[in-house]
């Protein structure tokens, strides 16, 4: 069990027999009245996201969550295939499971799977990736005075703004929180 004044970004807790993430939360200590937690929780099975108000104080199960690290090895368009790197195991999961992660994947890329009583809930993918620019529109020199951007479309598929002196070819490294270019590889 856990308390909701122990809160923290990422925490899962079991609520109404789902497993929640903890996205956002706010202590609040009115003048009047008891102390309150407003949170934002993600369902991590269904992907929607809950605002909810408990009693400070108030206690939760904790849901323990098993990473497994596991190797990205292909796609045969309807489903997207791992590895576990422990028992070598191939385990296969649809696009709805692994949700916006879909847009980075590279084959032979490790990453963790999510997995919660033996079932598997996702994937938790590092904070950056490197990609190549395969299509950009060329930057033109002494264009750069307002420190502008350009559509880029990367190796896996996604589009990201970069820099005007990003060219094809060029390795960049992207944020998969935010979808944001970061630097030049």
């Amino acid at each position: 069990m856990i308390s909701t004044n122990d809160f923290r970004t990422g925490l899962t807790v079991e609520l109404e027999g789902d497993i929640y993430q903890v996205i956002e939360f706010l202590h609040v200590k009115p003048g009047k009245g008891s102390p309150f937690v407003r949170s934002k929780l993600r369902n991590l099975r269904t992907g929607s996201i809950v605002e909810r108000t408990f009693n400070a104080g108030e206690k939760l199960p904790r849901a323990h969550l098993e990473r497994r690290q596991t190797q990205y090895l292909y796609n045969d368009g309807s489903n997207y295939y791992f590895m576990d790197m422990e028992n070598f195991e191939q385990i296969a999961l649809d696009p709805a499971e692994l949700g916006d992660g879909v847009k980075y994947l590279k084959e032979n890329m490790e990453i963790l799977c999510l997995m919660y009583q033996g079932k598997i809930l996702g994937v938790e993918l590092p904070n950056t990736v490197e990609l190549q620019v395969v299509e950009t529109t060329p930057g033109i020199r002494g264009d750069t005075a307002t420190g502008g951007s350009k559509p880029a479309k990367l190796e896996t598929g996604v589009q990201v703004q970069v820099p005007l002196f990003v060219e094809e070819g060029d390795v960049i490294q992207v944020d998969t929180r935010s979808g944001q270019y970061l630097k030049r590889a």
